[in-house]
């Protein structure tokens, strides 16, 4: 059944790592979820994360020598059209748009501070949004980059979002907002040197829980469970095969 589409949505995510195995074995016992090769036309079986009986991401094998590291999916209207705008903006390519019947299009990128994502158009329209994050769920995505400035007017201007300012700490917190609705955060990373990179957030019940049963599963917890008021309390992870994910209990629950 379709959906509707909703442009400036962050709509799927994939881990990008040289152990599909060993990540499967880490996140289906951190989050509960269900991975399985699932058969996607004439390709290979695809690694598809479940969350209960929604399909919210996969693993791909990543090149060698690049880091492991989640890669999200943003809805636009037309990829070709995104693809060609990137690379106008100076971008490196890393895919070309590329179809994956039949569920959707693609193009791989790396923003102007390197940051990757792609750019998707599914052929059934995007996932809906919902009041309250199922747990498990995507609850939030955060860009941690090396220039702030750089990285907000490239969003900006590509994809039309408008922004927020947070204050957090000395550094300022963009909240990237679409239609109205808040779909990402950015902001400068601590260390200057660090590579750009996109932070999913998945909802969980207990951070604190979850953050002691990553180190039990062989994971490292780089920041310890704390508050935001009025959002949640969180914390980030590096799992077995080196890519960070952090997670969240959200204020409302």
């Amino acid at each position: 059944m379709s959906t509707p589409y909703l442009h400036g949505k962050f709509v799927w995510f994939e881990l990008l790592t040289q152990d599909i195995d060993r990540a499967i074995q880490f996140y289906d016992r951190l989050f509960g979820w269900r991975s399985a090769r699932t058969p996607m036309g004439t390709g290979e079986p695809y690694p598809l994360i479940n969350n209960g009986d929604q399909a919210i991401g996969g693993y791909r094998k990543g090149p060698t020598g690049v880091a492991n590291h989640w890669v999200p999916y943003l809805s636009v209207p037309d990829v070709d059209t995104a693809h060609r705008a990137a690379m106008s903006a100076g971008c490196r390519i890393t895919m070309p748009p590329t179809d994956f019947s039949p569920v959707g299009r693609a193009a791989a990128i790396a923003d102007p501070t390197g940051a990757p994502f792609c750019v998707w158009k599914g052929a059934n329209g995007d996932p809906l949004d919902v009041e309250n994050t199922p747990m498990g769920g995507w609850f939030w995505n955060e860009l941690w980059t090396n220039n702030d400035r750089r990285a907000l007017e490239f969003y900006e201007s590509m994809f039309g979002f408008k922004h927020e300012v947070m204050s957090m700490g000395q550094t300022p917190y963009y909240v990237l907002k679409n239609g109205g609705r808040p779909r990402a955060g950015l902001c400068q990373s601590v260390n200057s040197e660090a590579r750009s990179m996109w932070l999913p957030y998945v909802a969980v019940p207990d951070c604190n829980k979850t953050a002691a049963k990553a180190i039990a599963l062989g994971g490292e917890v780089v920041t310890s469970p704390r508050d935001i008021p009025g959002i949640g309390r969180f914390g980030v992870a590096v799992d077995t095969t080196g890519a960070a994910v952090a997670f969240i209990t959200p204020a409302n629950r």
